[in-house]
């Protein structure tokens, strides 16, 4: 808070209404509602109800709209009000492989098992711009044929394993509880489901970015998308005094193995080990990433030569939070009167001594 502001706790009252009176906007536009943000804005309430570890499609357009489209800040309001919920149970952990597929694309295998289903994706548009958004009138889309109906498939990493060319999931051996980065501060070396959790609510832009260095030599080399999918799964929670689970609802997940070349070790043959990501909603692009940094982090467990900083952990989990980055970088609106005053000092102090030490050199 600028304590030293003129006015103190009424011009920040006036600073809030002049944000308010900027939200609206022109008052001779209908102001937009918070059902045609979830309805309409599909990627921005995904992308905020992953980074916000909240999946509710009401409250991420609420952020949106107060947060008048700063995502970061939408994500910052989403996880405020996340901590004032209880927690009255732990779901059980969901089977994607009983997803109801709406898209299931793979770039390394041409002829899956129940065909390529390419789904609602940008990836075959021409990216020009669609003038014919710009008109009130409702635009009726035309009954579309030939669409398949939600599907369950397996894994395609799975359905290639008889040769033993691809990395298996090994039993999870661990007894301790799965990580909760909601509730324990991060620490190090942190566990893959604590990264995997990390790398989930990271700030896509930054993921997407260090998914691209690990393209360009700096991680684990050329991965291929063994497959990604998106579509609805079942949740279950197991009430004690049930015993068995009952399913709460479903929810739209977006999942991505990548697949990269490993050239063996002492304890491992040569074989293509897996990065796997996973998000809310269709976050394609950010479970795509995520799996990418996923497979560059275990390049210590795998015996690889790091090669780059995304390879290295602290580095990548420490700096991919967006609330926590932003926060960091805004705090220096904040007043540091005191802290410059004391730098001022010390650089009028070096150069006095520098200034002395160069006229004492000119008597000599």
């Amino acid at each position: 808070m600028y304590v030293a502001v003129k006015g103190g706790e009424r011009a920040i009252a006036n600073a809030h209404a002049l944000l308010a009176e900027e939200r609206r906007g022109d008052t001779e536009i209908p102001e937009l509602s918070v059902a045609q943000i979830r309805s309409q804005m599909r990627g921005a309430v995904d992308r905020v109800m992953v980074e916000g570890s909240l999946y509710d499609r009401d409250l991420a357009a609420l952020a949106i709209k107060q947060a008048q489209g700063d995502l970061i800040e939408a994500v910052f309001l989403l996880r405020a009000f996340r901590t004032t919920l209880p927690r009255f149970a732990s779901t059980l952990p969901v089977d994607t492989m009983a997803m109801d597929v709406r898209r299931r694309i793979s770039s390394t295998f041409k002829d899956v098992p129940g065909g390529q289903i390419l789904g609602p994706t940008y990836d075959y548009t021409h990216r020009l711009l669609d003038f014919s958004l710009t008109g009130d009138a409702t635009q009726i889309s035309p009954a579309r044929e030939g669409e398949p109906s939600a599907q369950k498939f397996p894994s395609v990493v799975s359905m290639m394993a008889a040769e033993g060319l691809f990395e298996q999931d090994e039993v999870e051996t661990d007894s301790r509880a799965v990580g909760d980065l909601t509730r324990e501060p991060l620490t190090f070396p942190a566990r893959r489901d604590v990264r995997l959790q990390n790398l989930a609510r990271g700030d896509e832009g930054f993921v997407l970015a260090l998914g691209y260095a690990s393209q360009r030599g700096y991680g684990d080399g050329h991965p291929f998308a063994a497959e990604i999918r998106m579509g609805g799964v079942e949740v279950e929670i197991l009430p004690e005094e049930l015993g068995f689970p009952v399913c709460i609802g479903e929810i739209i997940l977006t999942e991505c193995q990548m697949v990269a070349k490993f050239d063996g070790s002492a304890e491992r043959p040569a074989q293509f080990t897996r990065g796997y990501g996973l998000t809310f909603g269709f976050q394609e692009r950010k479970a795509m990433s995520m799996s990418m940094v996923d497979r560059a982090l275990r390049s210590e467990e795998l015996g690889e030569e790091i090669k780059g900083p995304l390879q290295d952990q602290e580095f990548v989990l420490s700096h991919s939070d967006n609330v926590e980055s932003s926060g960091f970088v805004e705090h220096l609106k904040l007043p540091h009167y005191v802290d410059f005053q004391a730098e001022m000092e010390m650089v009028r102090s070096l150069r006095a001594s520098r200034t002395h030490k160069e006229e004492g050199k000119e008597n000599e």
